[in-house]
């Protein structure tokens, strides 16, 4: 008898394998597509969820991919909430399955030619859409053999074991079955394998239907853990979406245990009130559906909230550093306060621009993390601010300020362009070092002068002077030009192998671009905290571009 349980379940999880396995295959990128481009409202995202899972037959497939999806920046924390939910009532389709064909026909007059014309396509389309097709036809077969075993199984089992008084009844034996539920579910990785179990043990009168209800929430909660081991190392955001998983299923658990006895009620009188015999697997099947669209109902208008939480979890060093601290929506219409407050962020732009810098310049074992996580941080910031500039612009501005406006978005441009430059002089500086000593005593005075110039671009320190910036860039481009015949007659004279000498000039060249970068960010940074454009010496516009 347990050789047969054990190879029910065997056989009903290998059938749901099969079937997932050859839908996603056979259905190629149109399932991501639907993911990714049904969720343009929170509605079709709730409908999409629902949809692809109940087509899949796996909610932690659907759950996987949609984490994957958060993880690459292609959806975001909203959306992926919203098919969570989605995915919550596709899986009931399992229960439905079960209960309508695997408990309504005679399961092997179909399962078993579905086995074989699935796999007669599968051998003749081999590795095709249409042979994964086939594989989840065969798949479809195995799943409906394996119900019939554990259906005859229980049937066995059900004259001689009773677990109706286990635990006593009542809220602690609801709870010890909600127990057992989890820890099916946990140890198949597979919740239609635990509500399979239920929905069978429960038609072979081995635990009554409030105790098999109990299982079905048991399993609607472990089905979480799916989600948990797939956000291992993942992204805040990643992390984020399994958190919503598990609130969501955790909450849903929790309502159908409260309003259990009551559902149960209702369900009880169905039979009789629409005249129906309805077997006992339709009605679990149904328990399983209603308590989900609950959920989904009362979760429903807390889901911007429940996102807003969530993004207050998980947080990084950078995703902090990625937040603006000085600008917000409420300074749109204040101008003057807003161009304040913008030359504020981009002091900030600039401290994370020339921490890269000098990083970069310092560096000889490619790039970091930090400065990795660096340019990511810069990146984002100039998005953000982009997009402000773009709400006061639309607000309308002082004639002067107005003017000063396009600045912004040039410094931007300059901290992005050091931010980039950056990461390919941490990657050429993992070549091979100069030999030669008074050469390599150049470039490293170069450098070190780089970086001088680099703290003296800090607009935000007390003794900043734009008269000593500029004036020690004028004798960086000085030092560059020497710095560069040394390295030509270096290679020509053969003291310098010709690949290392373009290599080091390439490499001066960025390092130069860099303090470039920075001096013009620092001179329009300036003109625009003296909100003095007119009077300020800029750098010519042909540069400055």
């Amino acid at each position: 008898m347990l050789g047969s349980l054990l190879g029910g379940v065997g056989l009903f999880m290998l059938g749901m394998q099969l079937m997932t396995d050859g839908l996603k295959i056979a259905a190629g990128h149109t399932l991501r597509n639907i993911l990714q481009k049904s969720t343009r409202t929170a509605i079709r995202g709730l409908l999409s969820g629902a949809f692809i899972t109940s087509l899949v037959q796996s909610s932690s497939a659907i759950t996987v991919a949609t984490i994957g999806f958060v993880n690459a920046g292609l959806m975001n924390l909203r959306q992926a909430i919203t098919i969570t939910y989605g995915s919550n009532i596709g899986t009931t389709m399992t229960g439905w399955l079960v209960a309508l064909v695997g408990f309504q026909f005679h399961i092997k007059v179909f399962a078993l030619p579905l086995i074989g014309f699935g796999m007669l396509i599968r051998l003749i389309k081999g590795n095709s859409r249409y042979g994964a097709l086939g594989l989840a036809l065969a798949g479809f077969g195995v799943f409906f053999i394996g119900i019939d075993i554990l259906k005859d199984a229980f049937a066995g089992l059900g004259e001689t074991i009773d677990l109706a008084e286990l635990g006593g009844g009542g809220l602690i034996g609801h709870a010890i079955f909600i127990g057992i539920g989890f820890l099916l579910t946990l140890a198949m990785q597979s919740s239609s394998a635990a509500m399979a179990i239920a929905l069978t043990a429960a038609a072979g009168g081995i635990i009554p239907l409030d105790n098999a209800a109990a299982v079905v929430i048991g399993a609607n909660i472990g089905t979480t853990s799916t989600a948990a081991l797939a956000v291992i190392g993942a992204t805040p955001n990643a992390k984020r979406v399994a958190a919503a998983h598990v609130i969501f299923n955790m909450a849903t658990g929790v309502i159908a245990l409260l309003i259990l006895p009551l559902l149960l009620q209702l369900l009880l009188s169905l039979p009789g009130n629409l005249h129906l015999n309805i077997s006992i697997t339709t009605l679990l099947a149904l328990f399983h559906t209603i308590f989900n669209l609950l959920g989904v109902f009362l979760m429903w208008p807390f889901t911007d909230k429940l996102g807003a939480y969530l993004k207050t979890l998980f947080r990084t060093a950078e995703e902090d550093e990625a937040h603006l601290v000085y600008l917000d929506n409420n300074l749109v219409h204040m101008p003057v306060l807003a161009f304040h407050a913008l030359a504020e962020e981009l002091k900030r732009l600039g401290i994370i621009a020339r921490r890269m810098a000098k990083g970069a310049i310092s560096s000889e074992a490619g790039p970091s993390r930090l400065l990795e996580s660096d340019q990511r941080v810069l990146l984002k910031l100039e998005i953000k601010i982009g997009k402000f500039i773009n709400e006061v612009r639309r607000g309308g501005l002082p004639e002067k300020l107005d003017h000063a406006l396009p600045h912004a978005l040039r410094i931007t441009s300059y901290y992005r362009e050091v931010a980039d430059v950056a990461i390919r002089i941490a990657q050429m500086q993992q070549g091979k070092p100069v030999e030669d000593e008074k050469l390599a005593l150049e470039i490293s005075l170069y450098k070190q002068n780089v970086v001088r110039l680099l703290d003296a671009t800090d607009v935000g320190q007390a003794e900043f002077s734009l008269q000593a910036c500029n004036s020690y860039f004028e004798e960086l481009e000085g030092e560059y030009k020497h710095l560069k015949n040394l390295l030509l007659k270096a290679g020509t004279k053969d003291e310098l192998p010709v690949t290392q000498m373009v290599t080091q000039i390439d490499l001066m060249s960025d390092i130069r671009r860099i303090a470039g970068q920075m001096e013009k960010a620092a001179c329009y940074l300036v003109s625009m905290t003296t909100a003095e454009v007119e009077s300020q010496e800029l750098p010519p516009e042909e540069e400055a571009a």
